[in-house]
């Protein structure tokens, strides 16, 4: 039986005794990608989102489900479900707009969604809250189905200058400066062509750092010696002088063979006259060598992110008074991530600058790449 007409629809946070409502609600809403009684625990319980309820008469009519980023300033509204028998009264919307509330409380500024392309009243209804669709994933759903990526800046006050920097996911977990280059250097050379052969190309090129355990990492300086062998500008700033990362490595052959590198890299980079500056990595300076055209690799620690104490690259894709915009190439399925939450990725400048920073001695690294006559992005 439907609720009553006149019974008030109330949207709340939905609670751990909703859970064989929400189940079953899935059932009538979903054939296929249906959120089971144990994920919508996990959420309710440990995971970094809210489950919110509209409710009348004791029934759960719809519910929509966000997540939120440990760190960046994006939630993503990862499902919406409404009964069948309760669609055209105006719930979805109200979820949204609550959703977009709970967001905003959360001290998060934009939030972003996936659409099937064949869901119109879905896609009307998200137009008509202001959604804008930014791009689209193939074969997304269980069904092959394409999606539709939309977004919603939840302050209009924001005006990001962002550059048009394509988007390149590392294939391996010890890529994610290979992959960075890579997304810089299609900035700059539109008929540059990614691929993982370049991938491993550029990595074992600029490998420079012995790890605990597993594959070595990329240096600056291996990156910037990597980019300069393929004529694109190339200016580094890091922290300090000495071996970078020694700390990370308890076996003294190890440190000694990470010196021995770095001091090759560091001769040809004399000898190719690269600019290497020893200073802290700044906002001002961010924002100067951007906006002259060049785009920032930077050296943060994944602890911000992932909650694991590893060196980590990202790309610098523009700035506003509140945020530093960056595409990360390292996406956690594992947490429900998708590209779209690796993109432009919106962190405070206060938090940033904290990020900027890696191991005991607080390394902070800079590669700034630009096309070989320095043009402006």
């Amino acid at each position: 039986m439907n609720p009553s007409d006149s019974a008030p629809v109330r949207i709340r946070s939905a609670r751990l005794e909703d859970l064989p409502q929400l189940t079953a609600l899935e059932q009538r809403c979903f054939s296929e990608d249906r959120l089971a009684r144990r994920q919508f625990r996990h959420l309710l319980t440990k995971g970094n989102s809210a489950v919110l309820v509209a409710e009348a008469d004791g029934r759960i009519l719809g519910n929509t489900v966000l997540l939120f980023s440990r760190t960046t300033a994006n939630s993503r509204l990862y499902s919406i479900a409404i009964d069948p028998e309760m669609r055209g009264r105006g719930i979805a919307r109200r979820l949204v707009e609550a959703a977009e509330t709970e967001t905003w409380k959360r001290e998060r500024s934009w939030i972003r969604l996936e659409i099937r392309k064949d869901n119109l009243p879905s896609i009307n209804l998200f137009q008509s809250l202001g959604y804008r669709r930014f791009g689209e994933y193939g074969n997304y759903y269980a069904d092959h189905m394409d999606a539709w990526r939309f977004e919603k800046q939840l302050d209009l006050r924001l005006k990001p200058e962002l550059a048009r920097v394509p988007f390149y996911e590392q294939t391996l977990d010890f890529t994610c400066g290979p992959a960075c280059l890579i997304m810089a250097m299609q900035t700059l050379d539109k008929d540059l062509i990614p691929d993982r052969m370049l991938e491993l190309r550029l990595w074992r090129e600029a490998t420079t750092i012995f790890m605990t355990s597993g594959h070595g990492g990329c240096g600056p300086y291996g990156l910037a010696l990597a980019a300069r062998r393929r004529g694109f500008g190339v200016e580094i700033f890091v922290s300090a002088p000495g071996v970078q990362m020694s700390e990370t490595v308890r076996n003294e052959e190890k440190k000694e063979v990470m010196a021995l590198v770095q001091a090759d890299m560091e001769a040809q980079i004399a000898e190719r006259g690269i600019p290497l500056y020893f200073q802290s990595v700044d906002l001002d300076l961010l924002e100067q060598k951007f906006r002259a055209g060049f785009v920032p690799l930077v050296l943060i620690s994944s602890w911000w992110l992932y909650r694991e104490i590893s060196p980590h690259w990202v790309v610098i894709t523009g700035f506003d008074e509140h945020f530093v915009y960056l595409h990360d190439p390292y996406i956690d399925v594992e947490m429900g991530e998708t590209p779209a939450d690796s993109i432009n990725m919106p962190i405070g400048r206060e938090l940033f600058v904290r990020m900027c920073r890696y191991g005991r001695k607080g390394l902070q690294a800079l590669v700034l790449i630009a096309s070989p006559n320095n043009n402006a992005i």
